[in-house]
């Protein structure tokens, strides 16, 4: 099996613990380690092709496949025969299960990296904020490096290149252009759509908010636009019977 190999070598293998054990203490001593001692210089390429006959294939191509069936990992918080719908599950109870801890685990790491990330920028910002002028221009990540700062929207990108670097989703972080009605002021932040309803906000200036509620915490402001490099959408307030 995979998970013990060679276990039939093991007197083999405790050899070899001891010879490097003496060449341990040899080095110690300030002694030259016997050429039967010293480590063989082997290198390796991690990324040659495979051969055509390769034994591992079939098992690496039948776990690819069944794993790209199934891209959206919150998908898995529950069952399928429990969950039925095959939709996102947030209310899991917490069963002790090792499904349970896995995904409690992950969101807490999650929250943690973003909340990092926006003390982060929050900090720099302080001492990286450029403003544009009198013509407003959409940085880049490199031309925002190379300026060494920007404004809201230079340093907005750094959030959104780091959230998404760190293994967050394409469908979960996205850019986005704020607006406040009472003077008309547009902004851009980074939103963490944990909850597809009401996402987690990450303003590196702190022109809207500091630290990182979401956006229901946030008053006075509302979503105009959400994008990504590849992807545009414009945010429509949806009016639930409670408020008619």
């Amino acid at each position: 099996g995979m998970c013990y190999p060679g276990r039939r070598h093991r007197g083999s293998a405790r050899r070899a613990l001891r010879l490097a054990g003496d060449a341990v203490v040899l080095l110690s001593l300030g002694c030259e380690t016997p050429s039967a001692l010293r480590a063989p210089s082997v290198g390796y390429d991690y990324f040659a092709a495979s051969a055509p006959s390769d034994p591992w294939t079939p098992m690496i191509a039948g776990w690819q496949s069944r794993e790209r069936a199934l891209p959206n990992i919150d998908r898995l918080r529950t069952p399928a025969s429990v969950s039925g719908s095959g939709e996102k599950r947030t209310d899991v109870p917490n069963d002790g299960s090792l499904r349970d801890k896995y995904f409690s685990f992950r969101v807490e790491r999650k929250r943690n990296m973003a909340r990092e990330t926006a003390e982060w920028i929050q900090r720099e910002a302080k001492k990286h904020y450029l403003a544009d002028g009198p013509i407003d221009h959409w940085a880049t990540l490199e031309e925002t490096l190379s300026r060494n700062g920007d404004d809201c929207d230079g340093l907005e990108l750094l959030v959104y290149h780091i959230l998404r670097d760190l293994g967050f989703r394409e469908d979960e972080v996205f850019r986005a252009i704020v607006f406040r009605p009472s003077d008309g002021q547009h902004h851009m932040v980074t939103l963490w759509f944990e909850k597809a309803e009401d996402p987690w906000v990450i303003d590196p200036t702190g022109a809207m908010t500091s630290g990182m509620p979401r956006m229901s915490e946030v008053p006075g402001w509302a979503p105009l636009k959400v994008f990504s490099e590849t992807e545009e959408f414009t945010v429509e307030q949806i009016h639930s019977a409670a408020n008619h």
